[in-house]
């Protein structure tokens, strides 16, 4: 939870790192990724090939108030966790109101850090580890790895950038350049997984590139649900959508739809996983020693807080989309979320049950014309 990026992997990536060094955690945090990865990526051809079938359109009908349903569940499990006092309430509030009036998500996560940084000075403001100490003799121990740190930083660093750069001379600036720019940016402003990101990935495709449509997008969460590993793995699919409708565009060096879309795919994955490796190899040995930070557990306990904030974003934006399709109020689906929800917390059913009902219910909903 210190650390930027997916939190599954990146646990995955110290587990093997800390039983067989480097090569540990590129094999755990490599396998972690890959089966989700090739799932994903066949779902996003589905879906960019034969998104306008009306058994597709059904099925994601019925997805919808799952995933509104599951993006709940996670505002639930993280505030009753995370908003015990009024500075902590305050302070998600606040990060969805000014997501709301169009603040960047990168200045919230910013804004967050200080605020808590600040309040971990005064007693029951926010919550944070007690018995963190505040002496800075952390920094001794850091200097100690210092270059071996540098050495980590340089190398991924050319690790990082050089394919991008090779796709981009290859096959043209468009859509690849964007791509890399968006996925990077947003490796290191992921507190919080992927709810958290979503709502800042969600506008930067939609609004600002045009990628894809809203719908598209919330398809892309909702097909993300069914795949094993971590759901951070949607950026893939938006990445998929990037590539083939810059192709489609006639952009993309040439390439054909399915090339430009599993190239821009593959950028986003690299973007997204590369810094959360970078972060655990190099940054291991100082992990302990940072967690005990009184500081830093505050400062990250407000990035938490302004999380919950951030997922009720997306819980607006997805439930626009499922009881609002047409401007009217789908009942069917409202009844669908509820018992989605009770499913989750009364039953604790797994999220791909949830979404094979989902699926199914949509489904039924196609053939009875309802």
């Amino acid at each position: 939870m210190l650390l930027p990026g997916p939190e599954a992997q990146q646990l995955a990536t110290y587990l093997g790192y800390k039983l067989h060094g480097v090569k540990g955690a590129l094999a755990t945090g490599g396998l972690f990724i890959l089966p989700g990865a090739l799932v994903m990526f066949g779902l996003s051809w589905l879906a960019a090939a034969h998104g306008e079938w009306p058994p597709l359109q059904a099925v994601f009908r019925g997805l919808l108030p799952v995933v509104f349903a599951l993006v709940l569940h996670a505002v639930y499990r993280i505030g009753s966790r995370t908003l015990r006092t009024p500075t902590a309430w305050a302070m998600a509030v606040g990060a969805l109101v000014g997501l709301l009036l169009g603040a960047p998500f990168p200045l919230i996560v910013v804004a967050a850090l200080g605020i808590g940084a600040a309040l971990g000075r005064a007693p029951g403001a926010i919550e944070h580890d007690p018995q963190a100490p505040d002496a800075n003799v952390e920094a001794v121990k850091a200097g100690a790895h210092a270059r071996r740190f540098v050495a980590h930083t340089l190398g991924f660093g050319l690790i990082g950038v050089a394919p991008i750069i090779a796709a981009i001379a290859l096959f043209g600036p468009e859509p690849f350049a964007e791509v890399a720019a968006l996925f990077g940016k947003s490796a290191f402003v992921t507190f919080g997984g992927a709810y958290a990101v979503l709502p800042y990935i969600a506008e930067s495709a939609v609004e600002q590139y045009r990628w894809l449509t809203p719908d598209a997008m919330i398809h892309g969460l909702a097909l993300a649900e069914t795949t094993p590993g971590p759901l951070i793995l949607v950026t893939q699919y938006v990445g998929f959508f990037a590539g083939w409708n810059a192709a489609l565009a006639g952009h993309a060096g040439g390439l054909a739809p399915l090339g430009a879309a599993a190239v821009a795919a593959a950028i986003t994955t690299w973007c997204t996983f590369v810094p959360s490796f970078y972060f655990v190899i190099a940054g291991a040995p100082l992990i302990e020693t940072l967690t005990h930070n009184r500081r830093i557990a505050a400062a990250l306990a407000g990035v938490t807080a302004a999380v919950v904030g951030v997922i009720a974003s997306l819980c607006i934006t997805i439930g626009e989309a499922a009881f609002l399709p047409a401007g009217r109020i789908d009942g069917v689906a409202l009844g669908l979320a509820a018992a989605a929800f009770i499913l989750l917390v009364k039953f604790r059913l797994g999220p791909l049950w949830l979404v094979l009902i989902g699926a199914a219910a949509g489904l039924l909903r196609w053939l009875g014309g309802v």
